[in-house]
């Protein structure tokens, strides 16, 4: 087989840049290692950026977000029982909206049924051949059948545990990490929302998170120590510690129920540099990680498929090798920023295990800071509504 630019992962980086790349006439094949019922049941989260409907949009995907999706123009901080409001659009012009990571996936899959694309599913043992040459290849096994594709461009989306990023030679990439000391224990219920917008909460039993996936959906965190588990948490337990962590008001108007899934997640700041090697470009998690706080996950991928798009489409029209060339420039400079701001709003907002009395008075100081300056809300407000693409 033969295309032009194999994208491995079926995730919604990957269909989104193959979508992107379809409009401009560029043939793709996209290889994913699950079925495509395992990947539209991933649950992950919801708070998406202009930049990202935007690309929806222009990938033909984006009819549904803008008519089931809540658009959000602000967020609550909460401290003790202290809680201000950041106007979103007061501030920058702009919200965020508030719909499904699944949701997006689903409509891009969507997309690209319509659009003929071809995909292939539970593909095995992906191996990635002359990457830094003219002639890159991917293959991979089928059915227990090995199979092999031809392609100008090789785009890895498949996430952290993917083989992109391990394709690259250990002495040609650097790793940035840091691992936080704690998790963020997190249930779905079929309950309304305890506000209409999200919540991030400090306490002093630890941080807190009200979000939601729609008006009877909602999503609840709480911090909690790195080795936990949840068969260490009742559903009774879990509503009893958040509401510990919510102002008074807010708890009062909590509703809780069963929860329909319960997870932890561990916090970590990761980056890979660079993005590229030869033809192979990074995009996603197989690139970077953030923090949850500040939802900017998928957002920061979709900024990455921007960038890879753009660089790729120029190639193919204008025959742009610069373009190419300075990917990995052009999208770690928007990751970096990314993970500035997953990290501070992470620091401001959890407890650490080393906090000592000053610390947490100057935690305390710059909340309260945040709540009376109209610069630092503002600037709180452009990071947080996704900073522009910059070319």
């Amino acid at each position: 087989m033969r295309t032009q630019v194999v994208i491995i992962g079926g995730g919604p980086s990957g269909l989104l840049l193959a979508q992107l790349l379809h409009t401009c006439g560029i043939d793709s094949i996209v290889l994913e290692r699950r079925t495509r019922a395992h990947v539209l049941a991933r649950i992950r989260a919801g708070v998406l950026e202009t930049g990202l409907i935007d690309l929806l949009e222009q990938a033909g995907a984006g009819a549904r977000v803008r008519q089931d999706g809540m658009p959000h123009e602000g967020t609550w901080i909460s401290y003790g029982d202290e809680a201000f409001r950041i106007d979103f659009a007061k501030h920058t012009g702009k919200s965020v909206m508030v719909y499904g990571q699944t949701e997006v996936t689903r409509d891009l899959y969507a997309a690209r049924d319509r659009t003929g694309g071809q995909t292939e599913f539970e593909v095995e043992d992906v191996r990635i051949e002359g990457a830094d040459s003219d002639a890159p290849a991917v293959s991979y096994l089928q059915t227990g059948q090995r199979k092999r594709i031809a392609c100008d461009f090789i785009a890895g989306c498949d996430g952290f545990h993917g083989v992109s990023r391990t394709s690259i030679p250990e002495a040609k990439r650097r790793y940035y990490e840091k691992t936080y000391p704690f998790g963020w224990l997190g249930i779905l219920s079929e309950t309304p929302p305890v506000n209409d917008e999200l919540i991030y909460a400090n306490s002093d039993r630890g941080f807190a998170l009200c979000s939601m996936r729609t008006p009877s959906l909602s999503r609840y965190y709480i911090q909690c120590e790195a080795g936990d588990h949840t068969d260490n948490w009742s559903d009774d337990a879990f509503w009893a510690e958040l509401k510990r962590r919510l102002p008074a008001e807010q708890a009062a108007n909590l509703i809780t129920g069963p929860s329909i899934e319960k997870s932890i997640a561990p916090l970590r700041s990761f980056v890979c540099e660079p993005m590229q090697w030869g033809r192979l470009f990074l995009c996603g998690d197989a690139a970077h990680i953030v923090p949850p706080t500040g939802a900017k996950g998928l957002n920061t991928a979709a900024s990455d498929v921007h960038y890879l798009f753009s660089a790729l489409s120029r190639w193919y029209q204008n025959n742009d090798a610069d373009a190419v060339a300075q990917y990995s420039q052009h999208a770690l400079a928007r990751v970096w920023k990314a993970e500035r701001f997953s990290w501070w709003f992470s620091k401001l907002m959890h407890r650490f295990p080393h906090h000592s009395g000053f610390d947490l008075r100057m935690q305390r100081a710059e909340i309260e800071f945040l709540r009376s300056n109209q610069a630092a809300q503002q600037a709180m407000a452009e990071n947080y509504v996704g900073l522009p693409y910059d070319d």
